[in-house]
Order: structure tokens, then sequence, then C-alpha cells
């Protein structure tokens, strides 16, 4: 690992939708004990998660309008400042992707430029659903908006884990279009190998479920 401690890229993640409470806890504890970048959830959980990692540093990072961005522009708004309200400290949301499928550029580009406003933003790119000239299109656009971090997918992504070469090709697209811009790659990465895979290809965060076993792994080479 090059940059920096593999714990550092990780934001560990539950977005499951039957999670309870407890399993909830148990992700913040997971969190503290490594050390990680912060703690990925839905939005009904940022009170708890953001009380449980507070004066951690560890940031409390809420999933917004997953798995395409289909909500209407006023909810997605209403979901964010609630979201802030709570004590989250970033948002990661997801693009529209009807909207990039049928190139309304001004209309996401006007949908992210004030829900950017609202807390530091990760979007949402959903790049296993799009081409590469929409991966160019959308990531640029993202930088345009005031985001600070353009992201592959959710754990919807239809690329699977032996098609991480696919996703590591669309972190290339997304740096070369977003410069200056953190990039997340998020969706199917389960060791320490598909971590040094993505870094290597760009990748300063990494949105995983699987992170203490990459952790337990990473160990192994201390």
């Amino acid at each position: 690992m090059a940059k920096k401690s593999v714990n550092k890229y990780i934001d560990q993640t539950n977005i499951r939708k039957d999670a309870t409470r407890q399993d909830i806890l148990n992700t913040c504890q997971e969190a503290k004990e490594y050390g990680f970048r912060g703690v990925c959830i839905r939005p009904k959980w940022v009170k708890a998660v953001a009380r449980e990692l507070k004066k951690t540093g560890i940031k409390t990072v809420v999933l917004v309008d997953d798995p395409i961005g289909l909500s209407e522009h006023k909810e997605r708004v209403r979901i964010c400042r609630q979201a802030k309200a709570d004590g989250a400290d970033e948002l990661d949301v997801v693009v529209s992707l009807p909207d990039i499928k049928m190139e309304r550029w001004e209309k996401i580009e006007k949908d992210l430029k004030e829900i950017c406003k609202i807390l530091p933003v990760k979007v949402i790119i959903g790049s296993g659903y799009l081409t590469d000239e929409e991966i160019a299109r959308v990531s640029s656009l993202v930088k345009a908006t005031g985001a600070i971090c353009v992201k592959t997918a959710t754990d919807k992504d239809p690329l699977e884990n032996r098609e991480l070469k696919e996703k590591a090709r669309h972190l290339k697209i997304m740096r070369k279009n977003a410069p200056g811009l953190l990039i997340k790659a998020s969706g199917k990465i389960q060791s320490l190998k598909d971590v040094n895979q993505m870094v290597k290809a760009g990748a300063d965060i990494i949105g995983t479920s699987q992170g203490v076993k990459i952790m337990k792994q990473a160990k192994k080479y201390v």
C-alpha cells in the first residue's frame, strides 16, 4: 500500500436494508477498532452513528437515493438536509442514472450544485451502467458542481468481483476527467488484493463492508 495505511482508505459500509441497530453499532465498533476513514450507512442510522463516532475523527457518511437516483430533486435535498441535522459529515449521493442516459446534463448539474452546498459530497455515478463516454462526461460535470469526490457505485454495481479490472479502468477515466477530486471505488471490493488494485488505479477511498477481513489480511504483511 503506497500512499497511506490501508485503514485510512476504508469507508466501512453497512447499507443492508435489514440491518438492525446492533448491526450498525457493531460496524461503528469495527471502525473505531481499526481506525477506518468513515462509516457509511443509510439515512435512518445517521443519528446513532454520529453519536457513536463523536470525537473519534471517523466520518459519518450517509448513502442517498440508491440505487440509481430516482427521487425528485426536492426529496433528495430534504434527505441531505436531514442527514446534516442528524450529524452526518459527508453525503454519498447517487446521480440520476436515467438523466445521464437521457443526457439531461443541466438538470444533473443543478441538482448536484444545490446538494453540494449542504455538506461535502461524494457523487456516485454508477460507472458499471455507463459507457466510457458517459463516465467521462459525468465525471467532468461532477467536478463543476462543487463535489469533493467521484465514486464508482453502490452495492448494486453490475460489475462482479471478477470484473474489477473493468472498475480499475473506470477509475482511470474518472481521474482523468475530474482532476483534483478524490476518487472512491466501491462495489464488490472484498480483499486486500482488491484494495491494492483499486489504489493502483487511482482510488483515494475504498467503500467496502469487508474492512475487518481486509485489515486481518493486511496484518499478515506487516
